[in-house]
């Protein structure tokens, strides 16, 4: 194996996640080299990999760094300058990091004045809302005024603590075009983790929040990004992946509500 390459980390659609020597990479390959990359920034990063330094402090941010650089490489294979596809990127990590917070930190807060969620909610998207689940188009800079200034594209109940239970939200300022991909990351994400039990209550137990449940979503949230990055590069089954995790509701694989 090359002196760049340490250990697989993982795959996520077609990439290959490595582990690498950054301090080899510095050295030999290019200065600039820091936490990760891909091919679109460094070159010799072959296209289907991505690439993340060792880190010798216990780890646990290659998961933000993946959700980055997904974003990066898809916006930079377009012809996106690196640039503007790094501001975007840094956005999604961004919210990935203070979903973490917010379970690290025993977020509290319970927001019982439902007329904040008349104010809320813009739209229902009756075409998707089944079996008691409800999406709704939501005024997203509400949302960030009032209860979460980081909440971007979507969120479901499995893990904000403020968004009502069977209930996953749209934000209204993301383009039309992107919203059934984000539609698809939150139903995956949210079956895959109602299936994924823990016996925490994710409204009420967060003085408590264990290993188990950060290992649940992130486990869930790395598959939805998977799926939601093969449906944008294969846009004829994106239709099909939604009535799929629909069909696991309605056929009652995954409860409308549940402990986590």
């Amino acid at each position: 194996m090359d002196k760049p390459y340490l250990k697989k980390y993982c795959k996520i659609s077609k990439f290959t996640v490595w582990i690498v020597n950054g301090k080899y990479i510095r050295n030999n390959l290019d200065e600039e080299f820091t936490n990760f990359g891909q091919h679109y920034r460094f070159s010799f990063i072959p296209i289907n990999e991505f690439w993340i330094d060792k880190e010798y402090d216990g780890g646990g941010e290659e998961k933000f760094y993946i959700d980055h650089l997904l974003v990066e490489h898809r916006l930079m294979s377009k012809g996106i300058s690196y640039i503007d596809a790094l501001i975007i990127a840094d956005k999604t990590e961004l919210r990935e990091r203070s979903k973490s917070s917010i379970l690290l930190n025993e977020m509290k807060k319970k927001f019982k004045n439902k007329e904040i969620f008349k104010l809320i909610h813009k739209s229902l998207w009756k075409k998707y809302s089944i079996n008691g689940l409800r999406v709704w188009i939501i005024r997203g800079e509400l949302v960030r005024d009032r209860l979460f200034i980081d909440f971007t594209e979507g969120g479901h109940d499995k893990v904000y603590p403020f968004i009502p239970d069977g209930e996953i939200w749209i934000e209204d300022d993301l383009n039309p075009n992107e919203r059934k991909f984000v539609l698809l990351h939150e139903l995956h994400e949210r079956n895959l983790m109602m299936k994924m039990k823990t016996g925490i209550d994710i409204k009420n137990g967060f003085s408590k929040l264990n290993k188990k449940y950060l290992h649940i979503y992130a486990s869930a949230h790395n598959s939805a990004s998977n799926l939601e990055y093969y449906c944008r590069h294969h846009l004829n089954y994106l239709d099909k992946k939604i009535n799929i995790e629909l069909n696991k509701i309605k056929n009652g694989r995954c409860p409308k509500r549940d402990k986590f």
